[in-house]
């Protein structure tokens, strides 16, 4: 490593301003390994997710943290799926990973790799520790060696089969290997030590009976390796430098070294972080399966989860999400964060990308008296106004419109500034337009049309006397508008902490049975039947073509986010 490179990484470690991710502590401590030359100069990563179910917000964390800081040094970072449990994983979550990780902008190239890719070198570690002493075949159920490991207080007690000879126990394990055992009748567990003040030292699984055809190696083995072995010696195999996890795998960390050491193989050094808790969210992949297999839900995609498909069909952007990962940054301390940040950094990105439209949620038939009915034109509309680059476009107008049902009012409060009897109002990019009568349903007693004239010299939203107008409304001429249905969707757990129960609650006590409203009598522009990309409903927030539902001759719009930001309200009051 030259004085020059050294001197580059050290300088990335300061937050730059020129998009570089700030300082944290393990940056810090990649920057002394470089200077020590402890890996000799090199950084490599992995991000290991399990193949049981989709991938969540918490992850997004992880893989901005495990390839962003191999991008940033330098180095590389491998994706290894951790795929030791056939009863629970299946093809279809291996692909929507790579999807989701690909969609946030990240690429492992040729480095794609399975723990089931060494399954015959763990095995065979297996028999080095059983050979040294150190592993043994044990018959305990699960419910005796749960009585057997002790508690927090108290200390453990030895399993009566760790006695078994060498001998005993090669025989035993290569007869698991061969499937002459049922399943739970037999483990092979390490032999550390029984008393030891961390639970996860006292003799721990290393390999189970699961009599389960695997989605790579098929039926070649009924034995599979524990995670946290697993783990640390899959590290190990691809010389990975750096092993970042979440801070739950601190107390195993021990056992980590446990194993690498005992075997006499690399060592990579592993680091925890705190994982991403996020309010009216669950980040147990449990819990979210259970969801969308009972059916609370739509799929690992619902709108509703948090699921990296989930936001993406939402609308999220993958520059939004890696924002939200950089400023909430890296801590060794778990702690919550609000929900209104994640949507604060989306409504930052797609006000500056998303083109501003207009749609009517819940239609108010306008028309138009003196506009003359055979008449069509159109008027011109910018189409981000934080972006002239985005140019314009044109809106066709016509006598009839749709405005908002709730911009209407019979009997106006004070301070209401939109349309009521005898008042003026301006369309917006259009005209200057004054109610002049309404008509009700006599049945119900709802207003369902209102009868106004315009202002001919008003055109461009304007007149020369340059009158005051303080009430400005979005519209749709409803001879041109297209009938969609838009999607509203709220939290999907009434409580911040869904894991916060009272006796006799699960989580699903919790859910939001008001957290998906479809709206399906709206009007938006004949321009969008098309639009794939996020959009600016005016006044109603961002939203994007559903994904599996919208088409051509029924759009339906997803609501990514309002556009009322809580989060800037926070800031702002933070700042006093």
């Amino acid at each position: 490593m030259n004085k020059n490179t050294d001197n580059t990484r050290e300088s990335l470690a300061k937050p730059s301003g020129n998009g570089e991710s700030p300082s944290n502590f393990i940056k810090n401590i990649i920057i002394d390994d470089f200077r020590t030359n402890k890996y000799g100069g090199r950084i490599h990563t992995r991000f290991p997710p399990e193949p049981n179910g989709y991938l969540h917000i918490g992850h997004a964390k992880a893989i901005c943290l495990d390839f962003g800081m191999a991008e940033e040094f330098g180095g590389k970072c491998n994706l290894r799926f951790d795929d030791t449990n056939p009863m629970k994983e299946d093809v279809e979550y291996i692909e929507s990973i790579k999807e989701d990780i690909h969609w946030l902008g990240f690429d492992w190239e040729d480095r794609e790799y399975y723990a089931s890719d060494y399954f015959e070198q763990l095995y065979d570690y297996a028999i080095q520790l059983i050979k040294d002493g150190k592993a043994y075949v044990c018959d305990l159920t699960p419910d005796q060696m749960r009585e057997y490991r002790g508690t927090l207080t108290q200390p453990g007690i030895d399993s009566p089969f760790r006695s078994r000879t060498v001998e005993e126990n090669l025989d035993l394990f290569e007869r698991m290997r061969a499937g002459e055992f049922e399943e739970g009748s037999r483990v092979l567990r390490a032999k550390i030590d029984m008393r030891a003040g961390n639970i996860n030292m006292r003799d721990p699984v290393i390999y189970r009976i699961i009599k389960a055809s695997h989605h790579r190696t098929g039926d070649k083995w009924c034995i599979y390796p524990m995670y946290d072995y697993t783990h640390c010696l899959s590290d190990s195999i691809e010389r990975i430098t750096h092993s970042l996890c979440s801070l739950e795998f601190e107390d195993h960390r021990p056992l980590y070294d446990w194993f690498l050491d005992q075997l006499g193989v690399f060592h990579p050094q592993q680091i925890e972080f705190a994982r991403l808790n996020l309010t009216y969210t669950l980040m147990s992949k449990r819990k979210l399966r259970l969801l969308v297999e009972e059916g609370y839900v739509d799929g690992w995609d619902d709108p509703r989860l948090l699921t990296l498909s989930g936001l993406r069909r939402r609308g999220y952007t993958p520059e939004a999400i890696r924002e939200f990962c950089d400023r909430i940054g890296v801590a060794k301390a778990n702690s919550v964060v609000d929900i209104s940040l994640l949507e604060h950094c989306l409504r930052e990105d797609l006000n500056k990308r998303a083109s501003r439209a207009m749609a009517v949620l819940n239609p108010l038939k306008v028309v138009i008296d003196n506009y003359p009915a055979d008449k069509e034109e159109h008027v011109e509309a910018v189409n981000n106004p934080e972006d002239e680059s985005m140019g314009t476009r044109m809106l066709p107008f016509s006598n009839i419109i749709y405005i908002e049902r709730d911009d209407f009012r019979e009997d106006p409060p004070r301070k209401y500034f939109r349309l009521a009897p005898g008042r003026e109002v301006r369309l917006k990019h259009a005209y200057y337009i004054t109610c002049d009568k309404f008509l009700k349903d006599e049945s119900t007693g709802e207003i369902i049309e209102l009868h106004c004239h315009y202002d001919p010299e008003s055109r461009g939203g304007w007149t020369k006397d340059a009158r005051k107008i303080q009430g400005t409304l979005h519209w749709v001429s409803a001879k041109h508008a297209v009938d969609a249905e838009i999607r509203l969707f709220d939290h999907l757990f009434t409580k911040p902490d869904p894991n916060d129960l009272e006796e006799g609650q699960t989580f699903k006590d919790l859910i939001n049975t008001q957290s998906s409203t479809a709206l399906k009598k709206c009007k938006i522009e004949p321009g969008l039947v098309d639009m794939i990309q996020p959009v600016q409903f005016l006044r109603h927030g961002y939203f994007i073509a559903d994904a599996k539902l919208s088409k051509p001759e029924k759009p339906v719009f997803n609501r990514s986010v309002p556009l009322r930001d809580t989060w800037a309200k926070i800031e702002k009051s933070l700042d006093k």
